[in-house]
This record gives structure tokens, sequence and C-alpha cells, in this order.
């Protein structure tokens, strides 16, 4: 009984959230536009065909601010049609579980869940019943379950390790294409970042035609520190909020999850490399993989023909070159980038765990400093 109780809060506040982010603003909705490439649909990852994206967000009396995030990378039986896939540890303290054997393969298995830190066995137990419950998969023994986090523990009663399986399974089954919720939603409900509220974000870029017009879609779970940066302005520096600075307390440790998703035909090498960029698109926020901070980057590439169908004697993949891979970077960078600012924009105050309070990034106070550089710089906007 207890636990139906729970659930039933967790749903409940999983649909309050989402009537919230109906309203909610994001970067580019206060004039601030980066990059050179041009955003998909929806500015979001769920503009590479097929790719969904499912939450369920706890929060519940005073002290529970948690949830889960579920990207699903295409609609077909995952586990009979793998993924290529790379990762790479910006910095590894953290626990980013099938990552092994991701780099030993380059393919993913199963849907990509994020999480809070002491949940991640109840997300590799989710991942692990949806996996063995889809037809076709009756005689399967072994499941590489993909499970990232971020600790949550200042907002959010991490020690009471709310998450179950059941709220793991609801958010994949809740995935869907379209705008993504952002902000404090999912696995973004408690996170902080360079001291102000975090969260989930995302973003996207479209390589013109001349370039393969292919799509790169990033989301991303922020919960790490530095100096904040935005398009370019030192906005932390500006607003006296930044680790490092005399008797400001802002915990630089934390971690950052980010998932990058593109339907270019990419292997598992070059697949790395991108995720490789996303670390660049972090630098550009400001962030500074601390020593305590677990910043990992997911990246897969979902182009149909390209799926492994490991019943086949051969996998005869399409690949671009090298020499093509280099666009790709930069839109990886762009949208990694915007994900993290995205993830700021939508944020909003939260009180949580022993009262503690973090409030979201002083929006009206950075619009004005971004306009005032493009005033004096103009060539620059």
């Amino acid at each position: 009984m207890k636990q139906t109780i729970l659930l039933l809060w967790a749903i409940f506040f999983l649909i309050t959230g989402t009537m919230q982010a109906n309203g909610q603003k994001r970067m580019r909705d206060f004039g601030i536009n980066t990059g050179i490439f041009k955003t998909g649909e929806n500015n979001a990852i769920t503009d590479v065909p097929g790719v969904t994206v499912g939450h369920v967000t706890c929060i519940v009396g005073d002290d529970i601010r948690t949830g889960v995030t579920a990207i699903v990378p295409h609609q077909g039986n995952i586990f009979q049609n793998k993924i290529p896939a790379g990762i790479y540890a910006g910095n590894g303290f953290g626990k980013l579980a099938g990552s092994t054997q991701v780099q030993e393969l380059g393919n993913i298995e199963t849907p990509v869940i994020l999480t809070n830190t002491l949940n991640v066995a109840e997300g590799i137990s989710g991942l692990i019943e949806y996996t063995l419950k889809q037809p076709g998969n009756e005689n399967v023994r072994s499941v590489n379950a993909v499970v990232g986090e971020t600790n949550d523990g200042e907002l959010n009663n991490i020690r009471a390790r709310y998450i179950t399986k059941e709220m793991v399974l609801e958010a994949i089954e809740n995935a869907k294409g379209g705008p993504v919720e952002e902000g404090v939603v999912g696995a973004g409900t408690g996170t902080v970042a360079f001291g102000f509220k975090g969260g989930i974000g995302t973003s996207s870029r479209v390589l013109p035609k001349s370039l393969g017009g292919y799509t790169v879609g990033v989301i991303v779970q922020s919960n790490y520190g530095g100096v904040l940066e935005i398009a370019g302005v030192p906005v932390g520096q500006m607003l006296e909020h930044y680790y490092f600075r005399e008797n400001v307390m802002q915990d630089v440790d934390g971690s950052c999850m980010m998932v990058v998703i593109t339907d270019a035909p990419v292997d598992s090498r070059n697949l790395e490399r991108m995720a490789k960029r996303a670390m660049m698109g972090l630098a550009k926020t400001g962030g500074i993989a601390s020593n305590g901070s677990g910043d990992y980057v997911i990246a897969m590439s979902v182009c149909k023909e390209n799926l492994i169908d490991e019943s086949k004697p051969f996998y005869q993949p399409k690949v671009l070159q090298n020499d093509d891979m280099s666009p790709l970077f930069l839109a990886t960078i762009e949208a990694t980038a915007e994900a993290l600012w995205n993830s700021l924009f939508a944020a909003h105050e939260v009180k949580g765990y022993k009262d503690n309070v973090v409030k979201p990034i002083p929006v009206e106070k950075i619009v004005e400093f971004i306009k005032n550089a493009e005033k004096a710089n103009p060539q620059k906007k």
C-alpha cells in the first residue's frame, strides 16, 4: 500500500511537471542565439528521427526531489537491433553502468536511463525487465543496461533511495517525440549547476544538405560547477557568483551526463570522437570537470542501415569518412552547450531536503549582460 501511494505521488508530479513545461522558456526565447548551424524543429534530441524521451518526476513531502529520465534511441527491439555507440569519460568520478561493454563492443542494446547516484541499481533492474519482456527476447540471458547518474543529495534525501524499478519502466513507457520537458523534471529534479538550479536540457543541430543534412541531438542532466559563461559572456563573474571566489559557498563538484544521438552513419570509433567534443560544449558553459565530478558522454548513431543485427553472419555498415566528421563535431559542441544552458533557463526555484533552497539563474540580469555585450561587439551578434 505504501509503495502504491508513493507511485501515485510520482505520477501526480509527472503530470503537473508536464503542465508546467508548456510555459517553460528556453534560452532562445530571450533572443540569445548561439552557433552557426540551425536547430531542428523542436531544438531537442527528439529531432533525430525515432528518438523519444520520457520522465518520471518525484516531488514528495519536504525531502524527495528526484526522478528518472529515459532516452529511447529507436522504436524497434533495441536488443535485437543494437545501436552503434561510443562513450567518453571527461572525468570519471561517477557510476555509468554498462560502460565497459559499450567500450568493448561498440554498441548499446537498451534505452539509456538517467537518475540519481544511489538508484543506479533500480535503473538497471528496470532496463533488464523491459528488455526481457520485449517480443523476440524470450531466450535472452544477459542484458547490458546503460544507466547514468548525478548526485542530487543537496535537494533530495538521496539515502531514502526513492526510485523504483516501476518508475524506470514508467519513464520508458511515457517516452514520446516532439518537445521535451526541461529544467526541474525527471532526473534533473534535484540537480544543481554553478550554484543555481540545474536540470534536464536539450538541443539539436541540423547540418545543411551540402554537409550531409544530418541531425545531431543532445540531452543533458546538469549537476556540475565552474565559472558560468553564456554565449561567450562571463556571467558568473559579472554576478560575482562562482567557484573559487572568496566567501562564496558553492560546490564545484557534482556531475554531468550528456547523451548525443545522430542519424549520421557513424561507427563506434567516430562516435567516441563526437562524445569527446561534447566535453568542449561543457567547457563553453564554464564547466571545469572538477576532481569530484562525473562527466560522461554517451554517443549513438541511429542510422537505420547501420543498426546491428547479430543474427546475421556479417556486419557491413556504410560509414562516413574521417574527413566528413568535422561538421558533426561542431554540431555536437553547439548542441551540447545550448542543452546545458537550456537546463538552467528552464529551471525554477526548488526547496527540498533539510530546507535547502536553490534558486534559478537571474535571467533578467543575464539577458541584460548578454545584450550589452552584443552592443559593445555588434560584429559578434
